[in-house]
């Protein structure tokens, strides 16, 4: 079975969808074309600027306009991941004004791309001389995947050949001078990238040279020769812009190894997940077992040891790196949005691997925490950074949390994440569902419709994550055998049921899936209750930080405290293990319904004569946190003795 169409219409995540439409992309094409006001206060990330300068670098090359090369050595990513994004925006709603502009940015890629293929408008501005020089540290190869990616997303969407052709012509630019042939380069990326994007790409055209090439790059990877030691010696040079100078950390480039005797998560957190990404893909495509064991065992190691209950990923902000395991401090967390929507891409191609929902929970953990907290609900403000405790004070004054921001600027001046949130939300049919020759899967609750080729059609529909109440109905034209796999999630700890007309239904479970074989006729329809209430989650007690600490999950959402509903000093605040919660919707605060959760806790400041005054506490999702009043935030909290 193959899936042939699937559509959105949820009550949730319409908003978002709708948001992506109607503000992000708006927005970040004015900000990528100049044409938005953004002081350097406003910005945050690497060396603040006012301007992006993204789109002009590419007339500039295309000579359709003089000037000089503005923003970082990687900004023409940026307008590929926008594209991108806009390409998914036009799979769900038709836009004859986006059509055009996406068209007319295909069109600019293709004046701005050299006829050997290569496209990178910093090298070609500033140091034509230098590319392929230093590829640990250039981004040239990071910045052609993301528009191989995007060149994809806009042929599959609209049919624009020419933007297929683009990526094709990068891609063969990259198969001519990497590889294991003695006039090539023996090497990879140091961001990872190229290699997921290259699959994609051959997904599309059949072309096993793009999957050859991927292979090559992951299973060259970290082997001796280093590749990026030789280029220091040969044809780095100290004084370029993009490099310090310094020797390179290989382990920070997961490059100190072969990937498959990496044995836990290291380095640069995004690198982690992206390289893991296209690991994955590789080995289902390739069958190599070998692969697919080390892409278990680090997934194992990041979310059974470094992974916040969030989902974030990445604990410190020196070098936006994983630590070691159970090292997951709150208030200088890093868990970089982009990390986030990583382990999303990562999680999609372990499904594809294997039907597990383990896999289906975190991606889920994913979406509903650690990527949407990292953009404001106005869809115009981004959080590079996503921490789990917050004082606007210390973000201030002290020099170990100036990462750590209150509330979410207007704009990024390594401005990587708004575009991938807006490439991810646009894309979330893709994440729904895994099908494959016998099974359709449901993997995340979120209302749709899908047409498999052989005629059936599932809906599903409720109003989750706020109820548990899940209806689907299956259809077909004439009877039809059909396996299907729903999700039940780990968080829920068994508590649900299946039912028909109120009669139970009968099913196996198999790796966290309800698993059920009907004949459809017509149409059938059934419901999945899954009860959710609120729940103190505890941390591995390696977890320094968590010692004798909670945090409330409700359904997929983890839940935070922040001072504009309770008080200041929220560290001071505590909970006992038998605290009843309330649950109340409220959709006059933000401009999205969500759930309060409120229960009565303890101040330790009011603490006299060894007895502490109830005080009352109010909840929100994480998500939502940083949208109004600037105030402290509090993820994990004291429980009472």
């Amino acid at each position: 079975m193959e899936a042939k169409q699937i559509t959105i219409d949820d009550s949730f995540w319409n908003y978002y969808r709708d948001l992506v439409k109607n503000v992000m992309i708006p927005y970040q094409w004015g900000v990528l074309n100049d044409e938005i006001e953004i002081t350097a206060s406003e910005t945050t990330s690497y060396y603040a600027k006012e301007k992006s300068h993204a789109l002009r670098n590419l007339r500039i090359v295309a000579g359709q306009e003089r000037g000089h090369f503005h923003g970082q050595w990687f900004q023409d990513s940026d307008v590929y991941k926008w594209l991108e994004a806009a390409a998914y925006v036009l799979g769900y709603a038709t836009d004859a004004s986006l059509t055009s502009k996406v068209n007319q940015v295909v069109d600019l890629i293709g004046q701005a791309q050299q006829a050997d293929g290569y496209l990178d408008t910093y090298f070609q501005l500033v140091e034509p001389d230098r590319k392929l020089k230093h590829i640990a540290k250039s981004h040239e190869l990071y910045c052609m995947g993301h528009y191989i990616e995007a060149g994809c997303a806009v042929y599959q969407v609209l049919g624009n050949t020419k933007a297929l052709k683009i990526a094709i012509k990068m891609a063969d630019f990259i198969d001519a001078h990497f590889g294991p042939e003695p006039e090539k380069l023996h090497g990879y990326p140091g961001h990872p990238e190229i290699e997921l994007a290259l699959m994609k790409l051959a997904d599309i055209t059949k072309e096993s040279r793009y999957l050859n090439l991927a292979k090559y790059m992951i299973d060259t990877r970290g082997t001796q020769p280093n590749f990026f030691s030789q280029q220091l010696k040969s044809t780095a040079i100290k004084e370029e812009a993009y490099w310090g100078g310094s020797e390179p950390d290989l382990g920070y480039f997961q490059a100190d190894v072969p990937v498959r005797e990496i044995k836990m998560a290291e380095g640069h957190a995004v690198r982690m997940v992206y390289l893991l990404t296209g690991m994955a893909h590789v080995a289902r495509k390739t069958h190599d077992q070998s692969l697919i064991a080390a892409c278990e065992r680090l997934y194992q190691d990041i979310v059974n040891r470094q992974m916040y209950v969030t989902g974030g990923v990445g604990a410190t902000a020196n070098g936006e790196a994983f630590t070691f395991d159970y090292d997951l401090p709150n208030d200088t967390a890093y868990a970089e949005t982009c990390a986030a929507c990583g382990m999303v891409f990562f999680t999609k191609q372990m499904l594809e691997n294997h039907a597990e929902s383990r896999y289906a929970d975190i991606m889920e953990r994913e979406l509903f925490n650690s990527t949407l907290s990292g953009m404001a609900l106005d869809g115009q403000h981004f959080f590079y950074v996503n921490p789990l405790e917050v004082d606007p004070v210390a973000c201030k004054l002290d020099p170990n949390k100036h990462h750590v921001l209150p509330t979410r600027p207007k704009w990024l001046a390594c401005a990587c994440c708004p575009p991938n949130l807006a490439r991810l939300l646009s894309s979330l049919d893709q994440y729904i569902y895994t099908v494959n020759e016998k099974t359709l899967y449901v993997n995340q609750f979120i209302g749709s419709q899908i047409t498999l080729d052989n005629g059936v059609k599932l809906t599903q529909s409720g109003n989750y994550p706020w109820s548990g109440e899940i209806t689907f109905n299956i259809e077909a034209n004439e009877a039809t055998v059909v396996n299907i796999g729903i999700r039940i999630p780990d968080w829920c700890h068994g508590d649900y049921k299946l039912t028909n007309d109120g009669e139970l239904l009968p099913f196996v479970m198999e790796n966290g899936y309800a698993m059920l074989k009907m004949t459809v006729k017509q149409s059938m329809e059934w419901q999945l209750s899954i009860t959710i209430r609120p729940q103190q989650v505890r941390a591995n007690p390696l977890v320094r930080a968590d010692i004798d600490k909670v945090a409330i999950q409700n359904g997929p959402l983890i839940y935070c405290l922040e001072q504009t509903d309770n008080c200041e000093h929220l560290p001071w605040l505590t909970l006992a293990s038998t605290a009843q919660f309330t649950r109340t919707m409220d959709d006059t605060d933000f401009s999205i319904p969500i759930a309060r959760l409120s229960t009565t806790g303890q101040q330790r400041s009011t603490v006299k004569n060894g007895h502490a005054k109830p005080i009352n506490l109010d909840f929100i999702p994480y998500f939502a946190w940083g949208n109004r009043e600037v105030g402290e935030m509090l993820v994990w909290m004291d429980q009472q003795a």
